[in-house]
């Protein structure tokens, strides 16, 4: 192998071992023995595990991040937009399974950026503006589209982590419930939304 391809080789048995182990679960030698190489080789083209790791999420994070982004870019009325956003995670779940499972576990403290979080708060920023537009056609104030920017996206995310074990009902009919429910709630804002008053006495 040259060089590239034995780096490309260590990146996906990592891959496979880190969805299946979790990053703590992971040794350099577990790396080194599935891709038959010896561990001072891994060592050679990453570092360590940290090294691999924060390529292997990298990597994921700018897949998941683009497929988003594509749709969130795409234009069109905003309910369409959200429909396209949730069908995109699912897409990604679907053909990157290992990848999601990576992205939503507990990342190491030094790869605080590269978590799940962290990724969703990116997506996020770009649904506000989408959300500041649509609040003012409304009337109602766009200061609080960052606030619901992080609700619409955090609903859809925390979706795909339940839909990611359960895959049931196929993905067409999770997004539609998602966007029935982000959608309409949307539609019917109060202007100044008050918790109810709880008399216990």
């Amino acid at each position: 192998m040259t060089g590239s391809e034995r780096r490309e080789q260590l990146v996906t048995v990592s891959r496979a071992l880190f969805a299946e182990k979790g990053f703590e679960g992971t040794s350099v030698e577990e790396i080194a023995v599935r891709a038959k190489v010896s561990k001072p080789v891994v060592y050679e083209h990453f570092g360590g595990k940290e090294g691999i790791y924060a390529v292997v999420v990298d990597r994921e994070v700018q897949r998941l991040l683009g497929m988003l982004t594509e749709q969130l870019s795409s234009g069109g009325h905003p309910k369409r937009v959200v429909e396209r956003a949730a069908l995109a995670l699912l897409d990604y779940i679907e053909a990157n399974t290992d990848g999601f499972r990576i992205l939503v576990r507990d990342s190491p403290v030094a790869q605080a950026t590269g978590t799940f979080s962290s990724l969703i708060g990116d997506v996020a920023s770009q649904v506000e503006h989408l959300l500041a537009a649509q609040f003012r056609t409304r009337r109602l104030d766009p200061a609080a589209a960052p606030m619901y920017a992080q609700m619409l996206v955090g609903l859809i995310a925390l979706t795909g982590q339940w839909w990611l074990e359960a895959r049931s009902p196929e993905k067409s009919v999770v997004a539609a419930h998602i966007v029935n429910l982000a959608w309409n709630g949307l539609s019917g804002l109060e202007r100044d939304p008050q918790l109810s008053r709880l008399d216990l006495a």
